[in-house]
């Protein structure tokens, strides 16, 4: 169900402020309930993909006796991108809800 999702569940997450991908992924799994447990090879290959298309920023950090780490940030490019993707999937989610929910059709 994730398929053609991903990207957008990434950068929402990111949304709250700079994270490396650990905290993205635990920040996935807790903001969805524990329903997305993703693995680091789903993850960051999205991160990779999201940074070259200019959606995602990073450097590398190294926090007071923690070991370096990768942090991502959302540019601007990247906040626009997840209010229009927010937007076709507000659209999508009342679509699918109509037909699957069972209840009125809804006005397109």
């Amino acid at each position: 169900m994730l398929k053609g999702h991903l990207d957008t569940i990434v950068l929402a997450a990111l949304e709250a402020g700079p994270a490396h991908g650990y905290a993205i992924i635990e920040e996935i799994k807790q903001r969805s309930g524990q329903t997305f447990d993703l693995p680091e090879g789903t993850v960051y290959p999205a991160l990779h993909r999201l940074e070259q298309a200019g959606l995602l920023a990073s450097a590398w950090t190294t926090p007071a006796g923690g070991r370096r780490r990768r942090v991502y940030t959302l540019t601007d490019d990247g906040r626009k991108a997840l209010a229009r993707r927010r937007d076709v999937w507000d659209r999508f989610a009342r679509a699918v809800q109509a037909l699957v929910g069972g209840g009125r059709p809804w006005p397109a």
